[in-house]
């Protein structure tokens, strides 16, 4: 008798064959299926649907352990990322313009940021969000510590240091409620950690 019931990941489903188990990943069903529809080159309803029945039979046939990777998809959260990105470029590369056009010598610096949310999923999308914006680039990401360090243009006034790292906690809270688990939404809400900005 087969049972089907949830995994800790919302996007897996396990089946249970007498003593086996099997576990059927739905974004890996995906992923195959778009793999198959490449193969045949030719994008129709009926490579579709045979894509989705060999995708699933290869994940029934060849099981993988059900992984949770801490991913969440929530629309809202992603929607207000993307918002938040979009003015956070535009403003940032009006600042880099002004620098480059603006006389007198600027101090540049290693800025450290210690993050709230210890997940690596959750580290590495924020170091990827943070790169996108000019102004600052993610050069080294301490996991052990869960710390950001960037190169920051103009760094010769507190205030701008303290301003990158308010805006890259900014963006790990963005993050966390786009991408995160309720643990990780309960991190970015921690004070933010306190210490030495600079490195």
């Amino acid at each position: 008798m087969s049972n089907l019931f949830r995994d800790r990941s919302p996007y897996s489903w396990s089946f249970r064959v007498g003593r086996g188990r099997r576990v059927l990943d739905l974004p890996l069903v995906g992923w195959l299926t778009v793999i198959w529809i490449l193969l045949w080159g030719t994008p129709s309803w009926a490579n579709l649907v045979n894509g989705v029945l060999v995708a699933v039979c290869l994940c029934l046939a060849f099981p993988l352990p059900a992984v949770d990777i801490g991913l969440r998809l929530r629309p809202l959260g992603i929607l207000r990322l993307a918002a938040y990105l979009l003015y956070d470029m535009f403003s940032s590369s009006v600042e880099v313009t002004r620098q480059i056009f603006a006389k007198g010598p600027y101090h540049a610096a290693v800025v450290a940021v210690p993050l709230r949310v210890r997940s690596d999923l959750m580290l590495t999308a924020t170091a990827v969000a943070v790169s996108n914006v000019p102004g600052g680039s993610v050069i080294e990401v301490r996991r052990s510590t869960a710390t950001l360090f960037l190169h920051v243009l103009d760094a010769g006034n507190p205030g701008e240091i303290e301003g990158t790292q308010r805006q890259v906690w900014r963006m790990e809270e963005l993050v966390a409620r786009a991408f995160g688990t309720a643990e990780d939404i309960a991190d970015a809400a921690r004070p933010v950690p306190e210490g030495d900005p600079s490195s």
